[in-house]
């Protein structure tokens, strides 16, 4: 068992790892108010501020001397990882569902499918390229979709969320992440052109909601498996099935954008249902002497 490290200390470690992901995000969060783009040419502003939590994590562990063990590097159990995989297309199926039977939004994108099967060089019906396009993104798309999440999951789940849990309960605790997580996104939400279109108000607020939500489906996943694994894989799902399965198939009956993506009403309030099962859950979570052990395992 590692020695009892006093509030103080954690406080400090805490402090030091958001004061660095700060000073490493304030470049690209410049260039991306900037162009008022997240794109960057051949490198996505994106993709570096997406790792700008992981650089930021390391770092603080050497400096404040915590062993990058604790970050949460092994597997854990499967049946957490298939959890993270699935829940994101749970969450997000039904409400987009519920989107397109509605006509609050169209299925499906004509032009997107005549694009994704012209880029591949198919020469498929709408359906059968469609099927094939869902099972390469949800399969080998989920590679790159990893690589860019855990960026930010090392430092997430890996330093912060354990380092929260041993002075915060799990509420407390998913609580502070959600509100640590939605602030780092603001500046590219409300400055560059990360959002689908709808009004600035409504994308802040149902972003903000999702974030805090998805929060305590993260933390649970997280301080119950012992990996930050569950975190990447649960970023990774959500932003693949979200941003390159789901809305691109949408079509644009009107007010479309006030409903669908991480900016509209559906998501937020599917989300929060998720993330109310996982609260009710939260008694399942290891307590907080036991805690350290798995979390440095």
């Amino acid at each position: 068992m590692e020695n009892t490290i006093s509030k103080s200390e954690i406080r400090k470690n805490i402090a030091t790892y958001l004061f660095l992901t700060l000073l490493f995000c304030l470049p690209v969060y410049y260039m991306c108010i900037r162009t008022g783009k997240l794109g960057g040419g051949i490198i996505s502003y994106a993709t570096i501020v997406m790792w700008c939590p992981a650089i930021a994590a390391l770092l603080t562990c050497r400096i404040r001397k915590i062993p990058v063990s604790s970050l949460g590097w092994k597997w854990g159990l499967t049946k957490y990882q298939i959890m993270a995989y699935c829940i994101p297309i749970l969450y997000a199926f039904v409400p987009y569902l519920i989107i397109w039977i509605s006509g609050a939004g169209g299925f499906y994108n004509h032009e997107f499918v005549a694009d994704a099967g012209k880029g591949m060089g198919w020469n498929l019906s709408d359906g059968q390229t469609i099927i094939l396009y869902v099972i390469l993104m949800s399969s080998f798309g989920m590679v790159r979709s990893v690589g860019s999440a855990l960026g930010e999951e090392i430092g997430w789940r890996g330093l912060l969320t354990p380092q929260l849990a041993k002075i915060n309960s799990y509420t407390a605790t998913s609580l502070w992440m959600g509100l640590i997580w939605a602030i780092y996104h603001y500046p590219l939400l409300l400055f560059s052109n990360y959002n689908t279109g709808g009004p600035k108000w409504l994308a802040l607020l149902c972003f903000t909601v999702m974030i805090f939500a998805s929060c305590f489906i993260f933390t649970w996943l997280r301080l119950k498996s012992g990996s930050l694994w569950t975190g990447a894989i649960l970023h990774a799902s959500h932003n693949l099935f979200i941003q390159s399965i789901f809305t691109p198939l949408t079509v644009d009956t009107g007010n479309t954008n006030y409903y669908i993506d991480e900016f509209g009403i559906a998501l937020p309030i599917a989300t929060a249902i998720v993330a109310y099962f996982f609260w009710r859950k939260r008694k399942e979570l290891p307590e907080k002497e036991t805690e350290d052990t798995l979390l440095s395992a």
